[in-house]
């Protein structure tokens, strides 16, 4: 077995390794299955939003990152012992794939933030309530949102919530709308 020296860039992870295989916009984007990566984190990590994650490589990722990478990836839920001897490993959960992303485009035909004209092979599925704070994978708690608008929905003020028609609405921030009057996307709507 030969030794890399440290810096070797075939071994050293780049800020860039975590970057290219996440959904951020650098890759092709055809809505079907997300790159697979492992990232180990804790329960409080992912829930709470406490400490990072870290990649095979032992890249470390902020808690933000891991959970907006959760937001649309599969889960497999593993538990270690205090030597990370894996004990038991849970079943992988797939989030939106199949029939239900189908259906989820069949309603949005795109992405839903308003005034957004992206189609939905550059969709992402997201939960309006997030899983990990007991939303259920259903289409009454998904929409579709482009690479760029999923980021923006994970890191500003705005939400979205399901209107009585059962279309999404997006309610700006106080500071932008200080009225918060519910806005939709009706570029997908055109006849």
């Amino acid at each position: 077995m030969t030794s890399v020296p440290p810096g070797n860039a075939a071994t050293t992870p780049s800020p860039r390794s975590a970057a290219s295989a996440c959904p951020t916009g650098d890759l092709p984007e055809h809505g079907s299955e997300p790159a697979q990566i492992v990232i180990t984190t804790n329960y409080d990590t992912l829930t709470r939003q406490l400490g990072t994650g870290t990649l095979d490589t032992g890249l470390h990722l902020t808690p933000d990152t891991v959970r907006r990478l959760a937001c649309d990836a599969a889960i497999l839920p593993a538990i270690l012992n205090s030597a990370s001897q894996p004990l038991d490993l849970g079943r992988q959960r797939r989030l939106i794939t199949g029939p239900l992303r189908r259906a989820l485009i069949l309603r949005d035909h795109g992405c839903t933030f308003p005034g957004c004209d992206r189609p939905p092979r550059w969709c992402h599925a997201h939960h309006i309530q997030h899983w990990t704070d007991g939303g259920d994978t259903s289409l009454t708690n998904a929409v579709l949102l482009c690479g760029h608008h999923h980021r923006h929905i994970h890191h500003t003020d705005w939400t979205v919530r399901m209107a009585g028609d059962g279309h999404p609405q997006f309610i700006p921030p106080a500071w932008l709308d200080p009225e918060q009057i519910p806005r939709r996307n009706h570029y997908h709507r055109r006849i």
